[in-house]
């Protein structure tokens, strides 16, 4: 079946089409095309072979599973490091034009595209399942544009947009895991710093100062994770210390000072308005 879909590799890199190609390439002894660049956008969907990429003067080892987004003006070229291995990749071709019309319906159509040309970032690697559904869509495009049948320009239409939006929302739901990941690790990170200086001075910019992060970026974090701000949260800790400290025999003028509260004061207020009870009779109720 694949065979069937398959095209006969040629050096042209150049578009015939004003919208877009599609090719299917399995071959060995591949022909190298040396560093070039287009006018238009290349998707190249890396399915076996021993292959690095040269994109922009940078090397890429490919996996079986990589996509790769080459906006216009970026060089590239290809270059076998075994050339008996089989070599079998899907190549998608879209001309500015075609994909400036197809987000005019939606910008989420050049998502990807768009993100890779601004951000310099190029190959996206995809597990196995993710990859053999585009390879599923990438076959049903390839059997609609070699079919004659009713409505073979929509369907086409149809399977480049469903393509692309498969592509996108892929991308930015690995890209918002990733992101997830990285927060809550910089989240734990804070706590811990927080929960090992519970009596020194502990604030806002403080916290800002030791991890190089701006203040809103860190009262974003802590709502996000608690529903708490830095002050809330900080002093919940540090009144939870208190009562630890009370419950193993500390005094209380002693425990308020050791945790950071300037005076007793503003310990009773804090703990009266957190607990629903004063310092001392928490004691009581906690020495029975």
């Amino acid at each position: 079946m694949a065979k069937r879909r398959s095209s006969q590799f040629n050096t042209r890199q150049y578009m015939l089409s004003e919208a877009y190609e599609v090719f299917y390439y399995s071959d060995t002894h591949f022909r190298s095309v040396g560093n070039h660049s287009h006018d238009y956008y290349e998707l190249y969907f890396f399915e076996e072979g021993a292959v690095t990429m040269v994109i922009g003067g940078k090397p890429y080892a490919l996996q079986s599973g990589d996509v790769i987004v080459i906006p216009p003006g970026i060089d590239h070229r290809i270059l076998l490091t075994d050339p008996e291995k089989p070599y079998r990749r899907f190549v998608l071709w879209l001309t500015q034009a075609y994909l400036m019309a197809l987000e005019k319906r939606s910008p989420d159509y050049g998502y990807l595209l768009r993100r890779s040309a601004d951000r310099g970032r190029y190959v996206y690697r995809f597990d196995l399942p993710t990859f053999n559904a585009l390879r599923t869509r990438l076959f049903t495009l390839l059997d609609e544009i070699h079919a004659d049948r009713f409505a073979r320009e929509a369907a086409i239409e149809l399977s480049i947009s469903d393509l692309l939006l498969y592509l996108g929302r892929t991308v930015y739901e690995q890209e918002q895991r990733r992101d997830r990941k990285e927060q809550l690790s910089r989240y734990e990170a804070i706590t811990q710093y927080v929960d090992e200086h519970l009596d020194e001075h502990l604030s806002l910019d403080t916290l800002a100062r030791q991890f190089y992060l701006s203040k809103y970026y860190l009262v974003h974090l802590f709502r996000e994770n608690t529903g708490l701000s830095v002050h809330q949260y900080i002093l919940k800790k540090r009144l939870a210390a208190c009562c630890d400290a009370m419950r193993g025999g500390a005094a209380v003028g002693e425990v308020c000072r050791q945790w950071g509260f300037g005076d007793y004061s503003a310990f009773y207020r804090a703990f009266r308005k957190e607990y629903g009870m004063s310092p001392s009779a928490y004691l009581e109720l906690h020495s029975l």
